[in-house]
């Protein structure tokens, strides 16, 4: 047929064609395609896929795409994933719904990040994460064994662990490789705290100490207390060193001299634990960069300006309740915001600038649950039986580990939290070392690490 003849037809029979029903129309259309080879098919297969299969994220601007895709939830944007790879491209550079994703799961943003591929990376290898914490897969145990009597203090600071013993003698071990460092002679320590140079121990023969780890000469020896010592901190800045004791005083020491500058009184019960800070936020009573000194017994918490002046007076008591039967575990966090213990009656936070209790969390019995440490996120927690995580977002427990039958004290230093950054946010990269270490009966110590990444 001529071209000219043929559009002629074509034109009479599209209009015949629009002048037809729908339900004749598609018996016209069957009847050609039954006529058509396979030429023809092929024609009208690809030109059906240009007019029914639309790819909205292939037409729509990136900035409409980016907004449809925040409604939907992670899992299904990883299964849009394989669509295509022009999918997979515009998923994955979709930054605000996996930084979301992430947060959503607890981990730290560093908005800094510029690469757009950067979080759809980061929100797989968390969810890897969360899932190991979940099905009790995320962590491994380890021990150290050297010592000959009790352990029962320990102290861990950038990967190293501190142990002091009945045996006399006080240990810095690698807590990477399971090596002893350093081991010196000392007295009984029921209480220690070091840094590279030294190390400073409380001790059950009521005196604090201080030896150069190098050498293991005793440097300097606080007398005074006349009752053990559990508790120890300094600052070398302020040439300040604090103890608790047993005798319910909380004395303060010039570090380099050993003398006495002050005793403080008030506690009625033994002196667990002292805390030295810098103090992050402004009050009535202090401002951002004051050091404020924390003294905790069994049933109250003490706060203390940290000065030189003789009668030194408490700026706040804080307690949980006036039963006698209600007491405060021994650990206590503060890290200059909030101020964070453990009861039989719950979880206590307290705002450190107007001492408020900012909340109280109960978790299902919490009586027998003891803190070990507070971040931002997550919270660490364990019982006779389990270390536990905690999302303080919602107050739910969202992992636990198997402890062993570790040797259990009143006073709380045969345990402590190793790493502390993860419980402000897991990033990938604080999500490994030490997490956990208890003494145990056969004076081994029982660690608890981060299992690599899998």
């Amino acid at each position: 047929m001529e071209k000219k003849d043929f559009e002629a037809w074509l034109d009479n029979i599209s209009i015949t064609f629009l002048s037809l029903t729908d339900l004749q129309k598609n018996e016209t259309l069957d009847h050609l395609i039954s006529l058509s080879g396979a030429v023809q098919l092929r024609h009208l297969s690809n030109n059906l896929e240009i007019l029914l299969k639309r790819d909205f994220l292939k037409l729509l601007p990136l900035e409409l795409s980016f907004y449809l895709l925040k409604w939907l939830d992670p899992q299904t944007l990883l299964t849009c994933c394989l669509v295509s790879k022009q999918w997979n491209k515009v998923i994955s550079a979709c930054t605000e719904v996996w930084q979301t994703a992430c947060k959503n799961l607890g981990w730290q943003i560093d908005d800094s990040v510029q690469d757009p591929l950067h979080w759809k990376k980061v929100y797989l290898k968390a969810i890897l994460r969360m899932k190991q914490l979940k099905d009790h897969e995320a962590f491994e145990t380890s021990s150290l064994i050297g010592h000959s009597a009790r352990v029962y203090a320990l102290y861990y600071k950038d990967g190293l662990l501190c142990t002091g013993s009945d045996d006399l003698s006080a240990k810095l071990w690698d807590v990477s490789t399971g090596q002893c460092i350093y081991g010196i002679q000392t007295h009984t320590c029921a209480a220690v705290k070091f840094d590279e140079q030294k190390l400073v121990t409380g001790s059950f023969d009521n005196t604090v100490a201080c030896w150069e780890w190098s050498s293991g000469a005793k440097t300097q020896h606080f007398r005074g207390h006349t009752g053990a010592v559990f508790s120890v901190d300094y600052n070398d800045e302020l040439d300040i060193l604090v103890s608790g004791s047993a005798d319910f005083t909380v004395k303060v020491w010039a570090l380099s001299t050993g003398t006495c500058l002050n005793t403080l009184t008030g506690h009625t019960e033994w002196v667990t634990k002292v805390v030295l800070q810098k103090c992050k936020v402004k009050s009535l009573m202090h401002s951002p960069g004051d050091y404020i000194l924390l003294s905790a017994d069994k049933y109250e918490i003490k706060i203390w300006p940290i000065g030189r002046e003789i009668n030194c007076k408490c700026l706040k008591t804080l307690s949980v309740s006036e039963d006698r039967s209600i007491s405060l575990q021994p650990r206590l966090h503060f890290d200059g915001k909030y101020i964070v213990c453990s009861s039989a009656l719950g979880l206590y936070q307290w705002d450190f600038a107007s001492y408020d209790i900012l909340r109280v969390i109960k978790p299902p019995d919490f009586s027998n649950v003891s803190l070990l440490g507070f971040g931002e996120i997550f919270a660490l927690l364990f019982d006779s039986r389990y270390l536990y995580i905690m999302d303080l977002r919602t107050e739910k427990l969202i992992s636990r580990w198997p402890l062993p039958e570790y040797r259990k004290s009143k006073r709380g230093s045969s345990f402590l939290a190793g790493e502390m950054s993860w419980l402000n946010g897991l990033n990938g990269q604080n999500d490994m070392g030490l997490v956990f270490a208890t003494s145990m009966p056969d004076h081994s110590i029982h660690l608890v690490l981060w299992k690599e990444h899998g």
